[in-house]
């Protein structure tokens, strides 16, 4: 036995010196599953257990191999890898511990005095969203909740550092409605809000703001400005490009934006970031080579990389400074340092060190798509132009500008396809589609915001110190008009968006892990991660829609399968539950209510339905009210259908052959997705463990 483990073992070292093994980028890998194992693994105990044999892994590879110096660098991959898996779960524990705020207990309408720590636009929404700080009725603890105001209850004084009065129904962040759909409870939690709601009747300022938070006010009187200039959906996305203020953009732009795979042009990251750092160093240069005195004396591209770093920083802030422009603002930097030590500005060790620092700071971005797909691409460019192939292409040759400009070209489309089919797994998995033309439509899309309406909008912000903007504004008006032109055309071209039914967990590691394989390793080993990848395309094209969907609290009920339409119970007014059940069925169109539907027959009450399924015919019972219902004729109801459905509490008296997901399952299972092929049913609450946003039974 001790001799095959050390012929393996000197198999791995000599697999670690052959494949280009790089430590940095793999280590940060090895803390992102940290973190992701605290948010898989159910309770404390086996948080405990994967820090402890993080510990132990480590101290015996240290102890076993001590003499062996022919291995050191598997002794060194080891070690490092197990101390920092266990450094990523402590990290999260210890954040989720210091910055998770307890919901409240149950809806409520209470009376608050409240001091206003965030005032968020949404002129789109005809609201204004105040984040507050105030006490939970009846506990008087300490609470951060998060409320809509209405435009129309609007009023002076009510802005950061303001102290204010209101009634307001208040909710307890909500979980996921659907195993795969968006948890805003997990949101909740580490942004500390202990409620949501929104505000009722009018708002009595107590204490105005005397000083109103100067970089949000700056934020929201640039957006305002670039607005007044420049009307419609242009100046919106213009108030986007120069302030971050998305609130402005209307429903309509944003999903034929999402649709077009040009969703990230809109949120404040690389792109944006890069483009403000390389204009400021550019001016900046260019201007302090006038000198020749300072241009004798000094390294000017070090002083132009240090005003392009204050610009890039000054920029983030003033946009809000959220993760993803964080973390693009570190990375930029990180290029900049790299650029003037003379190392390589782009590399993997250089991303590996900006999703670090990132982590550090908020290690519970690893679970968002943003940092996900924020990383995906830019990890994807680094690995595509680094390879010798890509490097060979682009080498400098002889036969021209013409053959120079193809050759970039074609490597920016290239590029462009790299990243979409690397985003897309990720897009499959947290939003339930997959854009096709995405890479095309960003072959234009980039460079015309990058080079011209980034520009112009400095360009005219610049120019409207002295009341001379207005031709800058008709060409940032026109650039933008070209944008939306091809976001609107590209959504609405035939398969432009392929919807799929949810991804499970397994299936999506099998995706990362093969991306992550593929862009780390180098030489011919890195064509193995072609292997996990092509078994999750297979998971995925095999995993079929659930049959039947059943929101957390059971007032809502869809069926899939039963031609190109949803079914579902009720004709919803929310949009929020209409989608989700369209993008977690992998379906499209309007769905059609079960009273529409020839397979149903519903009454006041109840609606029975018969599907029929591989040859079997399964009988459903579905409550569309709450009345009450007579208990003898229910419990003979139950008895004939195969699975019963109510948004309240059935007697105990009726016995379906299969399934009662009634209020009291419900409230313990949260939303349901059943396959009744296999008779599988996936819950809520499997994924969810006892962390401290949860609270039925996992």
């Amino acid at each position: 036995m001790r001799k095959h483990l050390s012929s393996a073992a000197d198999r791995a070292e000599r697999f670690l010196g052959d494949a280009g093994f790089e430590r940095g980028p793999w280590l940060v890998v090895g803390f992102i599953a940290g973190i992701g194992l605290w948010f898989v693994l159910s309770d404390w105990r086996a948080w405990a257990g994967v820090i402890a044999l993080g510990l132990a892994m480590a101290a015996l590879a240290l102890l076993s191999w001590r003499d062996h110096e022919e291995r050191t660098r598997l002794r060194q991959a080891i070690v490092a890898m197990a101390l920092v898996v266990a450094m990523g779960t402590a990290i999260i524990w210890a954040r989720s511990d210091m910055v998770g705020s307890p919901a409240i207990e149950r809806p409520l309408l209470a009376a608050l005095d409240a001091r206003v720590l965030e005032r968020i636009e949404q002129p789109s929404e005809q609201r204004v969203r105040l984040v507050l700080a105030t006490r939970e009725p009846g506990s008087g603890r300490p609470i951060k909740v998060r409320v809509n105001l209405p435009r129309t209850a609007d009023r002076s004084g009510i802005a950061e550092g303001a102290v204010i009065r209101l009634q307001a129904r208040l909710m307890p962040p909500s979980p996921p409605m659907l195993p795969g759909a968006y948890d805003f409870a997990r949101t909740a939690w580490f942004d500390g809000l202990a409620a949501t709601g929104s505000v009722q009747g009018d708002v009595r300022v107590l204490v105005p703001a005397q000083e109103t938070a100067l970089l949000a006010s700056v934020q929201r009187r640039l957006s305002a400005h670039v607005r007044a200039q420049l009307g419609g959906s242009a100046g919106a996305i213009a108030a986007a490009f120069a302030s971050g203020d998305r609130g402005a953009i209307a429903p309509g732009d944003d999903d034929a934006m999402r649709d077009a795979g040009l969703t990230h042009l809109l949120s404040i990251s690389g792109l944006h970031v890069s483009a403000v750092i390389a204009a400021a160093f550019v001016l900046a240069i260019r201007l302090l080579a006038l000198w020749p005195w300072l241009a004798l004396r000094v390294r000017l591209p070090l002083v132009a990389s240090s005003i392009g770093a204050a610009a890039g920083v000054g920029y983030t802030l003033l946009t809000g400074a959220e993760v993803p422009t964080v973390r693009s603002c570190i990375g930029a930097l990180l290029v900049l340092i790299a650029m003037e030590l003379g190392r390589e500005p782009l590399s993997l060790r250089m991303v590996g060190a900006a999703a670090f620092l990132v982590l550090l700071l908020w290690p519970e971005a690893v679970v968002g798509p943003s940092f996900q797909m924020s990383f995906a691409a830019v990890l994807a460019i680094v690995a595509l132009h680094g390879s010798a192939h890509a490097r060979a292409f682009l080498a400098p040759s002889e036969r021209g500008w013409f053959d120079w400009l193809a050759r970039h070209i074609l490597m920016l489309l290239l590029t462009g396809v790299v990243i979409e089919l690397a985003l897309m797994p990720i897009g499959m998995f947290h939003f339930h589609r997959a854009g096709i033309y995405g890479a095309l439509a960003n072959v234009i899309a980039i460079p015309l915001v990058t080079f011209v309406s980034m520009p112009l909008i400095g360009l005219a912000l610049l120019l409207d110190l002295g009341g001379m903007g207005s031709p800058a504004w008709w060409m940032v008006g026109k650039s933008l008009d070209l944008l939306l032109a091809l976001a609107h055309w590209t959504a609405g071209q035939p398969g432009a968006v392929q919807r799929l039914p949810m991804m499970d967990n397994w299936t999506f590691a099998l995706f990362i892990a093969g991306g992550l394989w593929l862009a780390l390793w180098r030489g011919r080993v890195r064509l193995l991660g072609f292997v996990p990848v092509g078994l999750a395309a297979l998971l995925t094209a095999a995993t079929p829609a659930p049959d039947l969907l059943v929101s957390g609290d059971g007032s809502q009920v869809a069926i899939s399968g039963e031609g190109e339409r949803l079914l579902m119970l009720k004709d919803s007014r929310s949009s929020f539950t209409r989608d989700n059940m369209l993008e977690l069925s992998g379906m499209g169109g309007e769905p059609l209510a079960f009273a529409q539907w020839p397979g149903a027959r519903c009454s006041s009450d109840f609606c029975a339905v018969t599907l029929t399924r591989e040859g079997h015919v399964w009988h459903l019972l579905i409550a569309r009210s709450r009345d009450r219902t007579e208990e003898r004729a229910l419990a003979a109801a139950c008895e004939r259908a195969d699975i019963v459905i109510a948004d309240r509490w059935l007697p105990r008296s009726c016995h379906p052959r299969w399934l009662k997901a009634d209020r009291r399952m419900l409230e313990d299972s949260g939303g349901l997705a059943i396959t009744l092929a296999d008779r599988r049913i996936r819950t809520v609450a499997e994924g969810q463990g006892r962390h401290g946003w949860w609270r039925g039974t996992p």
